[in-house]
């Protein structure tokens, strides 16, 4: 358990939140969302102990581990990947040279009828027993499970870190936080770099984690699958939800308007209670009255709406201009970085219009394809763009590659011709620089806004061919979904190269995979594409074939369970019955109760009592968030019966 008490935080004098409280037990996967800037890596920095806050406390047991993936990390050279991972394991080689000492103390010992040799026994299983519980025998297996599971392939794990790049490298750095198994992780935009298949692999691993998990991420998908509870930073202040984050967003919208509701209802109240006192106070023979009034005025509880920041990017893309039929086409198209083959006799054609996402593991050459396309890369092979084409290119490190000593405006002004120079303050507005933000440096501003600056310069010419690598990078969920929204409604061609499922969604017609230097293509978007590949059954197996050679050896399978063993799951299998069948009637109580409040709201008579009834709207909503909780708290115990159903040893 980890206990956060009235964290507050200044930065410049200014408060990035105060008096912020809460727990998280173990089993508990929290996603901190909010929008870019509102403080969730700096929350993540001073759980970790990185950054001490100005104000409150944070509090653990003494033997609380906590491990933090941050999004910047200083790598160190000399090892190979397999080494440099099995740094995960100082504390399980710590105890195993311990218990190999002991096990060649006893050796030699004769004393055997002493207490000096029943003590050093006894001190032997104790760590042995700490040994098992580490999984100190399976530490190669382990080590070996997770780095295939993060892309790694056995051939790479001879290879000296330095030779990976820093995307690759981040993950060995993952890799080892998932081996160390601490009782809390924290991960700051993890799925950054990983492609489709890792963050599929990262997703059941981290729902089968036994300790508790708080991540930030812009991944819709990712959270969804991940987490069972949510907490938001907004304005300085937290909102707590037990729930994964697209149900989370139903709940607060929910919550904001019953509060919005509320607020209205006790606003007209309070108005006419004043025009009452206004009207009864000089008088002598109802100044008690008009009293009366006033003490309840002061007493009253005033409903309070939660803070929310609405401000989002508005823009469109500028229509496409004229151009060929044929947008592209690339015959034989090769690639080599030294001795690294990375492309190989790629061909494709894109027709005018078309939307093509590009998706695969990171290396194999999505975004060399991306740039060659775009002009930017040396190749050999035949590529021909058509007539009148013009190219867009968004480069996957391009919020990067912005010059940190100019200002906003001025980066702005640099990048805009004759004809679009007129139009530059106007579209910085769009994207959320207006005022003196427009005269902030390069090198002040967050990921979220760099990426918006070189979105930004985007749009100043129009283009019929709009290419863009990994552009959700740094965007939070608004800003990507007003992306993807310009992205649905250009007219132009459009090639896109992102791992964000949910971004992808719907968004292109038609899919390439990259793999052993070949291009595959699948008609349809990126839900099409997954079920073609049924990627989730294939790291499943993998993942099973890989267990089954790591539990050679062991005495018993799980199909082979003992008398014990059938007992302890018809036990637990019994008690998950129940508990959602008893979760269940509760919801339907519930529903039910929730229903006739609803009845009695359409009706104008009843609305108006209940108005006046004190404590309704409070007791409305507590239900209303009651209901959430019933029935995130019914999902997972049906998950957990149905695991259990699965491994039934009948």
């Amino acid at each position: 358990m980890i206990q956060l008490s009235k964290i507050t935080v200044y930065f410049g004098g200014q408060s990035l939140f105060k008096d912020i409280t809460f727990m998280v037990n173990k089993g508990e996967r929290v996603g901190l969302v909010g929008k870019n800037g509102a403080g969730k890596s700096t929350l993540l920095n001073v759980m970790s102990g990185a950054l001490a806050p100005n104000g409150g406390s944070i509090s653990t047991s003494k033997s609380y581990e906590i491990s933090y993936l941050t999004q910047d990390l200083d790598f160190e050279d000399g090892k190979t990947v397999l080494e440099e991972a099995q740094t995960a394991f100082v504390k399980v080689k710590k105890l195993q040279r311990e218990l190999e000492k002991a096990h060649e103390a006893l050796a030699i010992r004769t004393d055997t009828e002493s207490d000096a040799y029943m003590d050093l026994i006894a001190d032997i299983g104790e760590m042995e027993e700490a040994f098992i519980a580490m999984d100190g025998y399976n530490l190669e297996a382990d080590c070996s499970r997770v780095l295939q599971g993060l892309g790694f392939v056995i051939d790479d794990f001879e290879k000296q870190t330095n030779t990976f790049s820093g995307g690759w490298r981040m993950r060995i750095e993952l890799a080892k936080i998932l081996l160390q198994k601490p009782d809390c992780i924290l991960l700051d935009e993890p799925t950054n770099h990983l492609d489709i298949e890792s963050i599929i692999w990262l997703e059941q691993w981290l729902k089968d984690y036994s300790g508790a998990v708080i991540l930030v991420s812009h991944d819709k998908t990712f959270l969804d699958a991940v987490t069972n509870r949510t907490i938001e930073i907004v304005a300085g202040q937290i909102y707590d939800y037990k729930a994964a984050y697209s149900k989370y967003v139903t709940l607060r919208e929910e919550r904001l308007s019953i509060q919005v509701q509320a607020k209205k209802n006790q606003d007209q109240h309070i108005k006419q209670t004043e025009k009452l006192i206004e009207k009864f106070r000089y008088k002598a023979s109802k100044a008690a009255f008009a009293q009366s009034l006033i003490k309840k005025l002061d007493k009253l509880d005033r409903v309070e709406v939660d803070a929310t920041d609405n401000s989002t990017m508005k823009f469109r893309f500028p229509p496409a201009p004229h151009s060929g039929k044929v947008t592209i086409e690339a015959k034989h198209i090769c690639k080599n970085y030294d001795s690294l083959e990375v492309l190989k006799d790629v061909s494709l054609s894109v027709d005018n219009g078309d939307k093509v996402a590009f998706v695969g593991k990171n290396g194999e050459g999505k975004t060399t394809l991306a740039r060659i396309l775009a002009n930017a890369l040396d190749y050999t092979g035949h590529l021909k763009l058509g007539h009148l084409v013009k190219v867009g290119y968004y480069a996957q490190n391009q919020s990067d590659l912005l010059d940190d000593k100019l200002t906003v405006l001025e980066t702005v002004e640099k990048a805009a011709t004759e004809h679009s120079s007129s139009k530059v303050r106007a579209l910085l507005g769009s994207f959320l620089f207006s005022g003196d933000t427009v005269e902030k440096k390069i090198s002040v501003l967050s990921g979220g806004e760099r990426a918006r600056v070189a979105l930004c310069k985007l749009l100043l010419e129009p283009v019929s061919l709009l290419i863009m690598d990994e552009p959700t990078n740094h965007l939070d969920m608004r800003s990507k979904d007003i992306l993807k929204q310009a992205l649905v409604n250009y007219n132009g061609t459009l090639i896109i190269v992102s791992h964000d499922r949910d971004f992808l969604q719907a968004l292109t017609d038609k899919v390439y995979e990259f793999k052993n230097q070949k291009i595959k293509e699948y008609i349809g978007d990126v839900t099409a594409f997954l079920e073609a590949r049924n990627v989730s059954d294939l790291k499943a197996l993998e993942m099973a074939k890989l267990k089954s050679k790591t539990n050679n050896g062991k005495a018993q399978s799980e199909h082979q369970m003992d008398y014990k063993a059938k007992k302890t799951w018809q036990k637990d299998h019994r008690k998950a019955r129940n508990k959602s069948g008893r979760l269940e009637k509760e919801i339907d109580q519930v529903e039910k109760e929730l229903k006739q409040h609803d009845e009695d709201l359409l009706d104008s008579v009843k609305f108006k009592e209940l108005s006046g009834e004190a404590g309704f709207f409070a007791a409305y909503e507590a239900k209303q968030k009651r209901l959430g909780e019933l029935m995130s708290d019914w999902e997972e115990a049906v998950q957990e019966l149905e695991q259990l159903e699965r491994r039934n040893p009948e």
